[in-house]
């Protein structure tokens, strides 16, 4: 909050506006949301342990402090292990400058909790107390307590040793006791905090667990349940988030880390995770929610240019920018560059494999992770092998990616970003007996690649020979079209063309349905010079419509089968055949009426012929002669015989 805004809420307050004054409106009968609770509620945050970790969680401790920064707590609190510790006194004085470093950018004030790792001394020249003195001295106490809105906040030290050995040890019972000083001063804070609404506790280890803690907790939990408002108890030392339940009224947790050691493989649904809890305090109670670190957003950073400086990183995702020749074997052994980008201003972390539902296909490397500097652009050699033969189960290999950086915005990981292999498939067979292509609605389909059908704009035609089984709601035939460009579709049985011009759907419409399980022709013109869109049902005008303007391009494939969404994916696939499916770059249709080919001839008005007689793997070729090949997609399949024409 602004000093202005500060002095403003301050005279509203003094004059009592905004004090239980209810729903202000000039609706009266409307019905009226239920206003807040008045009360004097305020958030504080608490941090796990530090230690343990690589070295470059202090960097987390450092996402972690500006993450807790936006959400502008009262206060942080601490549950020990501040540092590595475990050393002498040069070396703990470096690790506590390290970490006071850090967190003295909290804008809240924060307080701390000594953990074994803070006090316990490794090394030559010991001391009777190890780090007890260089621990206040440069901390703070290692018992106190203070208060804040009517809420008082205690910090126990759990590692005094073995009152009769002085050993310091947080695995034998006999060493987890708390002296009667320390007790005796917990009493005295306890009844004096009768008044206040909550108490909250803090200490290091989760004593209350017993076992190798020992059972000197329970006179600790009897002193807090007689006193009658402590609420909860917070500790660390396990690097676990793990609730322990309700003890009288009083709520046992005790957090994972903050950069601190997690397992090898760290599985955040059981409680491994660098995270910061947020403590909501309320008269009556309090809520309670751990945000990993990283997972706080500025929404004030989140500007269009930031927007769109990661759209630039999300369209330069890893790929290989070579061809990859496939010939009708289906063997493959070749050297393909891997091209990394990062156009951002902060680092970008790539995480790179290939995936395949085809087993046999073999990368090395098998994956990457590579850390581009802004700015950075790298190519990788990769090598791709196929033993072949191109059956149907060959499947064109994937580039998975996944990018991990961080911005003025927050901390980020893109979900999978995917861009298939570009392939260029040589010698395919055409086959010679009659098939068609059979889908099973949904995405099923066959798919031809934008790049592959480039088509000027001006005149055009899109034809097919289907047989429907099913055309309930909408259905694709042949489609391009999201916002932009041509389709051909049979929604609810009843064929239509569509072509986007000047920023406006031209669209015909047939007033017959078509015959399900018979085929039909159905052909969709745009005459440029005419003017006109036209559609044809089986050689017959079925529907006309004015048509003028320029197309919308887009860079989405072709389906076969279906529609195309925004991502290019196919949708709204009908089931059922398609056969003969052409794209023309003239008004292949003038009149009123004409004869469909049951086999269309290559000319040099072509731009896609699909016989789909036979597949080659999941290619379907392209008898147009500009290699306008298409791909099977999620169960499309060529068949043979029994639906011919």
């Amino acid at each position: 909050m602004t000093l202005n805004m500060t002095i403003v809420a301050a005279c509203l307050l003094a004059s009592g506006v905004g004090q239980d004054a209810g729903i202000l409106t000039s609706r009266p009968d409307a019905l009226m949301p239920e206003t807040p609770v008045s009360d004097d509620a305020f958030l504080f945050a608490v941090f796990g342990d530090r230690t343990g970790g690589p070295a470059e969680g202090i960097q987390i401790l450092a996402e972690a402090v500006s993450d807790t920064n936006l959400i502008d707590p009262d206060l942080v609190m601490t549950v020990g292990d501040l540092i590595q510790g475990y050393n002498t006194r040069p070396s703990w004085l470096l690790q506590m400058t390290e970490f006071r470093g850090v967190m003295d950018e909290l804008n809240a004030p924060w307080f701390p909790v000594a953990g074994n790792h803070d006090i316990y001394w490794r090394g030559p020249g010991r001391t009777a107390d190890e780090h007890e003195s260089d621990y206040e001295d440069f901390f703070g106490p290692l018992w106190y307590a203070f208060d804040h809105k009517g809420c008082r906040f205690i910090v126990l030290y759990t590692d005094e040793g073995n009152p009769e050995t002085g050993e310091r040890s947080f695995s034998k019972p006999d060493c987890q006791q708390m002296s009667p000083e320390q007790k005796s001063w917990l009493a005295d804070t306890l009844a004096s905090a009768g008044q206040h609404r909550h108490v909250f506790v803090f200490c290091h280890h989760p004593r209350w667990r017993g076992g190798q803690y020992g059972d000197d907790w329970n006179e600790v939990h009897d002193m807090m349940a007689e006193a009658g408002n402590v609420t909860a108890v917070f500790a660390g030392h396990v690097h676990r988030l793990q609730y322990d339940g309700e003890r009288d009224g009083i709520d046992y947790l005790s957090l994972a880390t903050v950069g601190g050691g997690l397992p090898a493989e760290p599985v955040a649904a059981i409680g491994h995770l660098h995270h910061v809890t947020l403590v909501m305090v309320r008269d009556e109670g309090i809520a309670m929610a751990s945000i990993p670190v990283g997972g706080v957003i500025d929404p004030r950073a989140m500007t269009a240019d930031h927007q769109a400086a990661v759209q630039d990183l999300l369209a330069k995702a890893p790929h290989g920018p070579s061809v990859l020749d496939v010939q009708g074997t289906g063997i493959v052994n070749a050297e393909l560059p891997l091209k990394l980008e990062n156009p951002l201003g902060s680092p970008v972390e790539w995480s790179v494999r290939l995936e395949s539902e085809d087993p046999r296909w073999v990368l090395r490397p098998d994956h990457l992770h590579v850390t581009l500097a802004p700015g950075e652009t790298r190519s990788i050699p990769c090598h791709l092998h196929h033993p072949g033969p191109l059956d149907s189960d060959w499947e064109v290999p994937k580039w998975i990616s996944t990018a991990v950086f961080q911005d003025e915005a927050g901390s980020w990981e893109t979900s999978s970003l995917v861009q298939a292999v570009r392939v260029q498939p040589r010698n395919l067979a055409e086959g010679s007996e009659d098939g068609c292509l059979r889908l099973q609605g949904g995405n099923a389909s066959g798919l031809v690649a934008s790049e592959r059908i480039p088509l000027h704009d001006g005149s055009l035609t899109i034809e097919a020979w289907v047989r429907p089984e099913d055309l309930s709601g909408r259905r694709g035939i042949l489609a391009k079209t999201e916002s932009s460009e041509y389709g051909l579709f049979g929604s609810d049985g009843r064929p239509s063309f569509h072509i986007l011009l000047d920023g406006a759907y031209c669209e015909a419409y047939a007033e017959r349905e078509l015959d399900l399980a018979k085929w039909s022709h159905v052909a969709g013109v745009f005459d440029a010079e005419q003017n006109e869109i036209r559609l044809y049902v089986n050689g017959e005008l079925a529907a006309s419509a004015p048509a003028t303007g320029k197309r919308r391009l887009n860079n989405h494939p072709l389906i076969v089968g279906g529609d195309v969404d925004g991502g290019g994916h196919a949708v709204s696939g009908l089931t059922g055949c398609i056969d003969e499916v052409r794209l023309s770059s003239s008004a292949r249709y003038r009149e009123h009426s004409f004869v469909p080919s049951l086999r269309h001839a290559p000319d040099a008005e072509t731009v896609l012929l699909l016989h789909l007689d036979a597949a080659s793997g999941p290619f379907l070729p392209d008898a147009s002669g500009r290699e306008a090949w298409g791909v099977l997609q999620h169960g499309a399949e060529i068949i043979k015989g029994s639906a011919a024409k």
